[in-house]
């Protein structure tokens, strides 16, 4: 049996693994290799995750899980995120870091976005391409600021983050794990925190919600879901190991390291964020006329 994992664009700033159950399993997990397929290219943070949880899940089950990585892609989906798919149980979530170059000589988000307001149209902002959490992050941002800022979409975290640390771009919500190095070494300045929160790991770095945008929130999440119908017994028994793996000290320690944080739950609590992620993210999508084009 082979359990998938592919990008619900829909849901824009987060992403699902979709676990592929035959109907024919009945109440336990088939005794064979299981696969995650990630729906983005080996080496992200999706990719990373996946290899922490899939390490911990072999152990409980006795049984080899591995992750088999795929490049991102946008387009239409063959179902209905929120009729075809069973929610398991959150996985995982974390922030962006919204970060600029040091020649583009601004230190905190309101001196960013009063250079903006300056140059309407002129200061750019890369992303992982269009629809993508970096892409809806600038959105966002540019929304609740009123300001006009150029989108410039990239075929992935590497190039983007290159043209940025060359001051060919002007900013780009990044992955911290990607980021964290060049902001050390001083080539890269840290703006701010794209989550509602400042979790432990970035304690001393502002949100854009409390830097003068109150309810700006553009958590990343990858869920864990199954086909809609996979029998209850299956769902239940994949959520219990999920939750027991999520909530082992190794796992958590080694999500850290890449700036995420395990958040488990029910399949209700994640059925609610699904739902109400969608609506937060369909209504700026329609509002800013962003397509995957």
């Amino acid at each position: 049996m082979i359990y998938r994992r592919r990008l619900l664009p829909l849901l824009a700033v987060g992403c699902s693994l979709l676990a592929l159950c035959s109907p024919s399993v009945a109440q336990d997990i088939p005794r064979k290799t299981i696969t995650l397929v990630v729906g983005f290219a080996a080496g992200g943070a999706a990719d990373g995750a996946a290899r922490v949880i899939a390490k911990k899940l072999g152990e409980q089950l006795g049984l080899t899980v591995g992750p088999l990585s795929i490049a991102q892609h946008l387009g239409k989906l063959g179902y209905d995120p929120q009729r075809d798919l069973a929610p398991l149980t959150m996985g995982v979530v974390f922030p962006n870091v919204l970060v600029v170059p040091p020649s583009l000589g601004v230190k905190s988000l309101s001196e960013f976005i009063a250079l903006a307001r300056k140059s309407p149209g002129k200061i750019t902002y890369a992303s992982t391409g269009n629809g993508s959490a970096s892409h809806l992050a600038g959105e966002l941002l540019a929304q609740m600021a009123s300001v006009d800022m150029l989108h410039v979409p990239y075929k992935g975290g590497a190039p983007a983050l290159t043209d940025v640390l060359a001051g060919r771009v002007d900013a780009y919500f990044s992955t911290l794990s990607s980021a964290q190095p060049h902001v050390s070494a001083g080539k890269l300045v840290l703006l701010a925190s794209s989550g509602l929160t400042r979790p432990a790991f970035l304690a001393n770095v502002p949100t854009v919600a409390e830097s003068g945008f109150p309810g700006f929130n553009a958590t990343n999440w990858y869920a864990f879901v199954a086909p809609a119908k996979t029998p209850t017994a299956v769902l239940t028994r994949w959520n219990q190991e999920l939750v027991k793996a999520l909530n082992s000290p190794e796992v958590n320690a080694d999500l850290l390291k890449h700036g995420m944080l395990a958040q488990p739950g029910s399949p209700q609590e994640l059925a609610n964020t699904i739902v109400s992620e969608s609506q937060v993210w369909g209504k700026l999508i329609r509002e800013r006329k962003i397509t995957a084009d």
